[in-house]
């Protein structure tokens, strides 16, 4: 266990050092966070008057609903396409046949390449958060803290899932950037980013219902908006559970699989 840790802590400490590298990139992120923040405060003063009814179970406020669905979306886009870039560089490289000959577990692998970015969308989160309370006047005292965080793990679970499996096409076809963002795209059309997914025309929202990004957002803000017990998330805690179930050994499975795929045709170093 403490030599997996230090492999860990070995991959945060050479995130850190390249991203320090290039200073100017920190700038630029925290400016589109704060733009970001009020363009959705004002268009939120614009639609608040209207008193929308597919905002109401979520306590009536579009700045809040969508802060927090934008807040923790980040987790899906780093969690999707995190991985797989990390596989991709290391294929350039030449880093990721040497790192498969290393007595490293996958599960330590995978954790250490998106260690690094998933500490950087916590961060996100929290400056997120902690401005629309300090500064937008968001209140959050109500929310369930514990719901809160069972399904914030549900949602890491469930993302890194998605994550393994594009890293999984990635190995077996050199690509997955198509993929990555056609997913992404799709969530942010259908999972309920922007706008409630009651707004939608029913055939799109049964679409919706078999995405756990869906489920994900949705538990998210009635356990903070609106302090849902356990007992009132299960809509939305099961679904993702069962998700979760399912995609993370089969996930694991494929990444495995398509590992000793490439080792067998010679393709791991191809690129």
């Amino acid at each position: 266990m403490y030599h997996e840790l230090a492999k860990i802590r070995a991959f945060l400490i050479r995130d850190w050092q390249h991203e320090k590298s290039y200073r100017l990139v920190f700038l630029p992120a925290f400016f589109s966070l704060f733009t970001l923040l009020f363009t959705f405060f004002f268009l939120a003063r614009l639609l608040n008057h209207a008193q929308l009814p597919a905002l109401q179970p979520y306590g009536g406020d579009y700045f809040a609903f969508v802060l927090i669905g934008f807040a923790f979306f980040n987790y899906l886009e780093v969690l999707l396409k995190g991985l797989p870039q990390q596989i991709r560089e290391g294929q350039l490289l030449g880093t990721l046949e040497a790192l498969l000959v290393t007595p490293t577990a996958l599960p330590t692998l995978i954790i250490a390449s998106i260690c690094y970015q998933l500490l950087g969308a916590t961060a996100r989160v929290v400056v997120y958060l902690g401005l629309a309370i300090g500064i937008f006047q968001i209140t959050l005292h109500g929310a369930n803290l514990i719901a809160t965080g069972l399904f914030l793990l549900l949602t890491l679970m469930a993302f890194s899932s998605l994550g393994i499996l594009t890293a999984s096409v990635v190995i077996l076809l050199k690509k997955g950037e198509a993929l990555s963002s056609l997913f992404v795209s799709i969530a942010r059309l259908l999972c309920g980013l922007y706008y409630p997914i009651s707004i939608l025309p029913d055939s799109l929202q049964l679409v919706a219902h078999w995405i756990p990004v869906t489920y994900a957002l949705e538990g998210l803000r009635l356990a903070l908006l609106q302090g849902y017990s356990l007992t009132q998330l299960m809509p939305n805690l099961l679904p993702l559970s069962l998700f979760t179930l399912f995609l993370l050994p089969s996930s694991l499975w494929a990444f495995h699989h398509a590992i000793q795929r490439a080792k067998r045709d010679g393709t791991l170093t191809q690129y």
